[in-house]
C-alpha cells in the first residue's frame, strides 16, 4: 500500500504582541523556534509550508532552514489564526492526503511526535488525529483532506476549532511522551521557563 502524502504547515503570521518580539526568531538550544520546527517536520512531511504575516521579511531572513520550506504570506494576519491556516492550506494545492499543522508557539515538539501522528494517519486515516500527553491534548494536529476542505470553506468570522469540535467523534487520539505538545510559548515568562528547563536538561 502506498504511504499517504502528508504535508507540514507551520503558522507564524501573528504579531507576537504579548511576547514583544517575533516568536519565530526566539532561540532554543542554538536554533530559532521556526528552525527547530522546520527540522522536526521536514524529515517526516513530503513538503512543509510556513505561513508568515507580521514581520515576514525579517523572519524569512532570520531562518537558517529557509530552503527546506515554502513560505507564503497571509495578506491579512489581523484576522487571526484561521486566516493563516486557510492561507497555508491553499498554498498546498493540490491538497495532500493529510496535513500536520502547528502554530510556531510550540517550538519544543519532538520529531518522534510528528512521526507518530504520520504513522497513526497511515494506519487509521482518521479525519483528525491529535496527540495527548498526561491526559491533555496538544499540537501539532493532523487533518485529512476532508477536513482541509471544511476549513477552507469556513467564513472569516469562524474558528478552526469549530471544525475540530464538529468532528470530535471521528478524532483519533495518540498518546505521546512529549511534553512539548503542551508548551505554548506566548509570554516572556513562558520563554524564560522553557530556556531554564532546557539548560537543566
Amino acid at each position: 500500500m502506498k504511504a499517504p502524502a502528508i504535508a507540514g504547515l507551520i503558522l507564524s503570521g501573528g504579531a507576537s504582541r504579548r511576547m514583544g518580539v517575533p516568536k519565530a526568531l526566539l532561540t532554543l538550544e542554538g536554533e530559532t523556534f521556526l528552525d527547530q520546527l522546520i527540522r522536526a517536520f521536514s524529515t517526516v512531511c513530503c513538503r512543509t509550508i510556513v505561513v508568515l504575516g507580521h514581520g515576514a521579511e525579517r523572519i524569512e531572513a532570520g531562518t537558517a532552514r529557509s530552503r527546506e520550506v515554502l513560505f507564503c504570506t497571509n495578506p491579512d494576519p489581523e484576522r487571526g489564526m484561521l486566516s493563516s491556516l486557510q492561507c497555508g492550506l491553499s498554498a498546498l494545492a493540490p491538497a495532500p492526503d493529510a496535513v500536520i499543522f502547528t502554530p510556531v508557539d510550540y517550538p519544543n515538539i519532538q520529531h518522534s511526535t510528528i512521526e507518530q501522528l504520520a504513522q497513526a494517519f497511515a494506519l487509521h486515516a482518521a479525519p483528525v488525529t491529535i496527540p495527548v500527553h498526561d491526559r491533555e491534548r496538544g499540537h501539532p494536529v493532523c487533518i485529512s483532506r476532508e477536513i482541509i476542505e471544511q476549513l477552507l470553506g469556513l467564513p472569516t468570522e469562524a474558528q478552526a476549532r469549530d471544525v475540530l469540535r464538529a468532528n470530535r467523534h471521528l478524532t483519533h487520539f495518540v498518546e505521546v511522551s512529549d511534553p512539548g505538545i503542551l508548551a505554548d510559548i506566548d509570554y516572556p515568562e513562558d520563554y524564560r521557563r522553557l530556556t531554564a528547563q532546557s539548560e537543566v536538561a
